[in-house]
């Protein structure tokens, strides 16, 4: 499999949301919204997209089903993927900072 590279803003939020719970389709949506304050928003086509590849990458894993309701968890490894974007996340405001000072 080749280096996925870095996640875009989307990708970055939809892995928070799974830190703390696992989470079904709706929930994650909502905590996207809530915690960008309405900058970002999933539709369902970009948030079932991302919950494929992230499953097909191994970054979360489905935990249940109940009808079409279904949950999932992140993985060591996505969670890894997450912590790997936050450090470059922090290292870019690091260098912008310094520049702008």
């Amino acid at each position: 499999m080749k280096d996925r590279g870095t996640l875009t803003e989307a990708m970055f939020y939809v892995l928070m949301s799974f830190l703390h719970r696992e989470m079904c389709g709706i929930e994650i949506t909502g905590f996207v919204e809530q915690k960008t304050h309405g900058r970002v928003r999933l539709g369902p086509g970009t948030l079932y997209t991302l919950l494929g590849k992230f499953q097909d990458e191994g970054l979360i894993e489905e935990t249940q089903t109940d009808g079409r309701k279904r949950s999932y968890r992140i993985t060591e490894k996505g969670k890894a993927a997450f912590q790997d974007e936050l450090a470059r996340l922090k290292a870019c405001v690091h260098d912008g900072e310094e520049e702008n000072a």
